[in-house]
């Protein structure tokens, strides 16, 4: 199996998805981030009106579950084998999730260094969890292909499905903030980020991904001007984000949506995991963190800025760490 380049979602696309999640997906609160705790001094915000997206309160915690959802009801799915996918852990959780409410089995590959937090939910809906080493689920997560698994394969990003159901974020903001001037989102493979660019197309919406300095593949792929792996990548905290590689299938898509990626240090993601607590007293994984740490920063413009808080999936003595004022490892 190989997984073939992905054209443009239309907007009619992104509406017929937004029809597939009804009854399952809730449609996420956008509030103004609370600066009451920010010193000022510290960051730059100017002309800024921060808003947040808060995905973190989807039944499973994270975005994800609308990709998931809409491509289980988009798909010819045989109800004994079910679905298998390839995840870090938040879209194994998603998959699963939907696959329980529609009664179909669900499996997924994951690599080592798997979140423990992410995975317990998986398998808290029935699915089915295979570790391989890293190299062999990169391969996966490149060509699609799983040996000794049967089913529908959904891949995480690069499915037109999975990407319409994120783009239902984009929508959204729409409708709760029409003079919305740029939304910034994390990058993990880019499906969100394409999603809520397509959704947001010729309403003169800027969509900016960020991510972490010390694992920067789109940064260093919009340098090349080409899909490129990281020369210098470091495991960190932020599991929603810290890949390796752009997906190839996806480089289209991400080359004529997005802005510049924004990268930032772990530093400023763990300070935005606190501005979050102690100002709206939401909890956020790092991924789900970085863009207001990115709308913080001197690197976005005055305006009306969205940040989409992706998940809250996070282990606990990791966010507690991040309370304190230290970098979780």
């Amino acid at each position: 199996m190989s997984l073939k380049e992905l054209s443009f979602i239309d907007r009619e696309k992104i509406e017929d998805a937004r029809r597939n999640l009804e009854g399952i997906v809730t449609k996420s609160p956008l509030l103004k981030l609370n600066t009451t705790f920010i010193r000022h001094s510290e960051y730059n915000l100017e002309g800024k009106k921060i808003y947040i997206k808060l995905e973190n309160l989807q039944d499973v915690g994270s975005f994800k579950i609308r990709g998931a959802v809409n491509a289980l009801r988009q798909k010819k799915l045989n109800s004994v084998q079910g679905v298998y996918t390839c995840s870090v852990g938040n879209f194994a959780h998603a998959l699963a999730y939907g696959s329980s409410k529609l009664g179909v089995p669900c499996s997924a590959v994951v690599p080592p260094n798997y979140s423990k937090q992410k995975i317990m939910g998986a398998k808290a809906f029935g699915a089915s969890i295979k570790v391989v080493e890293f190299d062999e689920f990169w391969q996966a997560m490149s060509t699609g292909d799983i040996s000794g698994i049967d089913g529908t394969f959904i891949h995480p990003v690069c499915d037109e499905d999975v990407i319409a159901g994120h783009g239902t974020i984009g929508l959204e903001i729409l409708e709760d903030l029409p003079d919305v001037n740029q939304i910034i989102v994390p990058f993990g493979g880019g499906g969100l980020a394409c999603g809520i660019a397509s959704a947001v197309r010729g309403y003169n919406v800027k969509v900016t991904p960020c991510e972490v300095d010390v694992a920067a593949p789109l940064k260093a792929s919009q340098l090349a001007g080409k899909p490129t792996t990281c020369k210098s990548h470091t495991v960190n905290f932020v599991d929603g984000m810290s890949g390796t590689r752009v997906f190839d299938p996806m480089w289209n898509l991400i080359n004529n949506l997005l802005e510049d990626s924004i990268a930032l240090s772990l530093e400023s993601i763990a300070g935005a995991m606190k501005i979050l607590a102690e100002g709206n007293r939401v909890i956020a994984e790092g991924a789900g963190a970085a863009p207001i740490a990115a709308a913080l920063s001197e690197q976005t413009a005055p305006g009306n800025i969205v940040c989409v808080v992706s998940g809250g999936n996070i282990d606990l003595n990791k966010f507690c760490t991040a309370m304190s004022g230290i970098v979780p490892e």
